[in-house]
């Protein structure tokens, strides 16, 4: 086990950066623990437009880049392992990890969320063979096809966007009769002529035995189920928060997200909560690091009162 840290951050997106910034320069020992890569969804956003500071906006691998170097300037520790639980002990908290045991006196955790499946048959067996959550990692594989993405969202229709510079049709599948996207990302993709909307449409049924190679759909108001020839479907539903590794040691809402006070500090003293994981998120990445700023400054107040 390991020596006793201030704080742990879990989680390495906007809003466990953000933190980790604040906590590193404030001179408290502090480490980042994140599973996989640095910057959670944002990081395949091709171009982010509403981040302060970047007028022309700036690619999301590029944001978090510049996030984890001004981090790393002030000696933030990023550690690589996944997090499987966390204990208390006394006034420490124990986070249990594939590589160990760590301590620390306050955690924030920031976790973020990943986005949900359909849970249609035919998904699972076809993920990486037609389809995919990610239009600027596979979007280019479809040049010159015919594809699909089903939400409404803003994250549905800025890949939807991405999409319409290969596909032959990018068709936007949406359960409703109007999208939840942005004003000005609908009207961009309105007026492009690649993008084609089927309303109050739900998807069945993705098909195909190696590859895929349509999807069926059902109209919601009329019943009518069809079937849809597309190469690729690209899935935006929404997202489930990374939380499942807690178990019962905070409170949770409905949908598995931290709930905290206006503190971000959640049922349990010297355990904050961050970003998208939290309750009533907005899940954007400029509110994602303005968690991590909260997060942080409290966790550091928490420390002091200690």
């Amino acid at each position: 086990m390991s020596d006793i840290n201030d704080i742990i951050i879990i989680g390495g997106g906007p809003a466990g950066l953000t933190a980790g910034l604040y906590a590193a320069r404030a001179r408290l020992k502090t480490m980042l623990i994140e599973r996989a890569v640095l910057g959670g969804q944002i990081v395949n956003s091709e171009r982010v437009e509403n981040y302060p500071g970047f007028p022309d906006g700036i690619s999301g691998f590029d944001l978090i880049e510049l996030m984890r170097r001004q981090a790393e300037r002030f000696e933030l520790g990023i550690r690589y392992a996944e997090v499987l639980g966390i204990e208390l002990r006394d006034a420490d908290k124990v986070v249990k990890t594939s590589d160990g045991d760590h301590v620390a006196r306050a955690v924030i955790i920031a976790g973020g969320a990943k986005l949900q499946r359909l849970g249609v048959p035919g998904e699972e067996r076809l993920v990486g063979r037609g389809v995919s959550y990610c239009a600027t990692c596979d979007g280019p594989f479809f040049k010159g096809q015919a594809v699909a993405v089903i939400g409404g969202g803003d994250s549905a229709i800025e890949e939807a966007l991405v999409l319409a510079r290969f596909a032959s049709v990018v068709y936007v599948i949406h359960r409703r009769n109007q999208l939840r996207a942005s004003k000005i990302l609908q009207e961009r993709a309105f007026g492009n002529p690649q993008i084609e909307f089927i309303w109050d449409t739900v998807v069945e049924q993705i098909l195909g035995d190696d590859r895929l190679t349509g999807i069926t759909i059902r109209n919601i108001k009329t019943g009518e189920v069809s079937d849809l020839s597309v190469s690729g479907t690209f899935v935006y539903v929404g997202q489930r928060p990374n939380s499942g590794f807690l178990g019962g040691a905070v409170p949770l809402d409905e949908q598995g997200r931290i709930l905290t006070d206006e503190r971000l500090q959640t049922g349990v003293k010297g355990l904050f909560a961050a970003g998208d994981i939290r309750h009533n998120s907005p899940r954007q990445v400029i509110t994602a690091a303005g968690d991590g700023a909260t997060a942080a400054v409290f966790a550091e107040r928490f420390l002091l009162g200690q």
